[in-house]
């Protein structure tokens, strides 16, 4: 019998989650199942029929979680679908996994309920969870009126001396680009000023305009950034699935009012210093306390976590402590792409989660493999001279691509913030990150795992220069809008130097 899982989101993670599971091959867990988008972007059906994939379709009147809830009962009804998971984390905090149960369908989705949504959506309140269940955050944090300007200065110079550098942190969902880093005094006003301009909306909207206005400030980590997916069922057993790093920050380098935090300028997996000392210790840490406490409070169901983690080591380059930057409660993106393209099973794993027995199911991982995701996003320039992603967008220019160059070269093109015109048959950029490249290696016995990345890298960032993928800009029909991250997967070799 087939196993009908549907991906449930408007994003690449969910198409190409949808993708291998329909066609990964796991050698240790047969079945038959089949991977579904539910919604999608409109240029994921004509991307699946033009490759030939099998991937299907549950369409979505709109964007909210009343038309995913009406859509998916629906799917549920008619047998279109047996399982669905959650991917956007503003689904979960609009009750879609509540309206669902109250249809009678809980049991087959994955995904908290909007009781437990504030462990993502109130950073502030996570941490007080953290705190209760003895989970390690940041040395020291503070809850302070983001319209007491002097307040905030006076914890940012006092986090400044003590750790070296302040976190300023707009507490409730932001994409992933409410947080605003201080590594020196001069920073302060423009980093405050920038943070309330961009969220004072926000704030006003959930406050009103007299505040107060909670803003979360951590004192400043250091170590090495690494986030763990982990898979829990209603019994509370869990799995954690091989480890990823992202690149969210828009260029090379340091982040700063230049080099913003965006939504991930890429990801790979596994993390350069994933060990299996790492793992447990991120288990015994994070995973273990974390579902015992959220279980303590009777909001336990299927479910997929996601903590950011700052990692220390030891002078052996052992890790010796975990610090939990931020809890997320669905599959990161793109972290979740290169982690999907290194797994085999994933559709029995998202089965087992849903049936309380993952305990018996573990993660059938491609462990000689690396893989590699790209984001290809707007780059500068337009009619009003934008300035590209994460900033002013152009949208609307065609997209050509070498469709067979591609196939040939094993990259995975995953569409995204892409659009389909019918009448002309013609893929179209919508804006941000329009597409992702993905593709693994294999490292052969004796071959470093820094030169395999490095030679992958190179395939495909060569697909861009070569034109072998393009956004057409309107003032230049030889160009190309797609901008992406030219180091994503340089890490290997860092870490290689580190450990020699």
């Amino acid at each position: 019998m087939t196993i009908k899982i549907g991906f449930v989101g408007t994003d690449g993670r969910s198409f190409l989650a949808a993708l291998e599971t329909s066609r990964a091959t796991s050698e240790l867990y047969p079945g038959d199942y089949q991977g579904l988008v539910v919604r999608g972007t409109p240029a994921m059906p004509a991307f699946a029929q033009k490759m030939k994939w099998p991937v299907g379709f549950i369409p979505v009147a709109e964007n909210t979680a009343a038309a995913f809830a009406a859509a998916l009962v629906a799917a549920f009804q008619r047998g279109d679908l047996d399982l669905a998971l959650i991917m956007p984390e503003q689904l979960i905090f609009n009750g879609l996994v509540d309206r669902l149960a109250e249809a009678g369908f809980g049991d087959r989705v994955i995904g908290l309920d909007e009781k437990a949504a504030f462990i993502e959506g109130d950073k502030i309140a996570c941490k007080r969870l953290c705190r209760e269940a003895g989970i390690p955050v940041a040395p020291q944090w503070t809850e302070v009126d983001a319209r007491d300007y002097r307040a905030v200065r006076g914890v940012c110079l006092d986090y400044l001396h003590d750790f070296g550098g302040a976190v300023l942190k707009y507490p409730y969902s932001a994409g992933g680009k409410g947080a605003r880093i201080i590594l020196n005094t001069w920073e302060i006003r423009d980093v405050y000023d920038g943070l309330i301009t961009d969220y004072k909306e926000d704030y006003a909207g959930r406050f009103g305009k007299k505040g107060p206005w909670p803003l979360l400030i951590e004192a400043r980590m250091s170590g090495v950034e690494i986030s763990f997916t982990i898979f829990v069922d209603q019994k509370g057993h869990y799995q954690v699935l091989p480890t990823a790093m992202d690149y969210p920050e828009r260029f090379e380098g340091p982040p700063g009012m230049d080099n913003p935090i965006t939504g991930g300028m890429g990801s790979i997996s596994p993390h350069p210093l994933e060990s299996p000392e790492l793992v447990a210790l991120a288990e015994e840490t994070i995973a273990r306390p974390l579902i015992h406490k959220i279980t303590e409070l009777g909001l336990l169901r299927p479910c997929v976590l996601y903590p950011g983690c700052f990692v220390s080591f030891d002078a052996a380059f052992r890790p010796k402590a975990i610090r939990v930057c931020e809890i997320n409660i669905r599959p990161g993106e793109p972290e979740f792409q290169p982690v999907v393209k290194r797994l085999r099973n994933l559709g029995a794993l998202i089965a087992a989660m849903a049936r309380g027995n993952l305990n018996e199911v573990a993660p059938e991982v491609r462990a000689d493999q690396i893989s590699l995701c790209i984001a290809l996003v707007t780059g500068p320039g337009g009619p009003k001279q934008q300035k590209g992603y994460p900033w002013s967008l152009t949208k609307g220019e065609p997209l050509v691509m070498d469709f067979d160059y591609c196939d040939k070269k094993k990259i995975t093109v995953v569409p995204s913030a892409m659009d389909y015109a019918a009448d002309e048959g013609v893929f179209k950029s919508d804006g941000s990150r329009v597409a992702f490249l993905v593709a693994n290696a294999t490292v052969k016995e004796g071959h470093q795992r820094g030169q395999v990345v490095e030679t992958l890298r190179q395939r495909m960032v060569s697909a861009l220069d070569h034109g072998k993928i393009r956004v057409i800009p309107r003032e230049n029909p030889g160009g190309n809008r797609l901008a992406l991250r030219r180091d994503i997967g340089l890490h290997f070799q860092k870490a290689e130097l580190l450990a020699t």
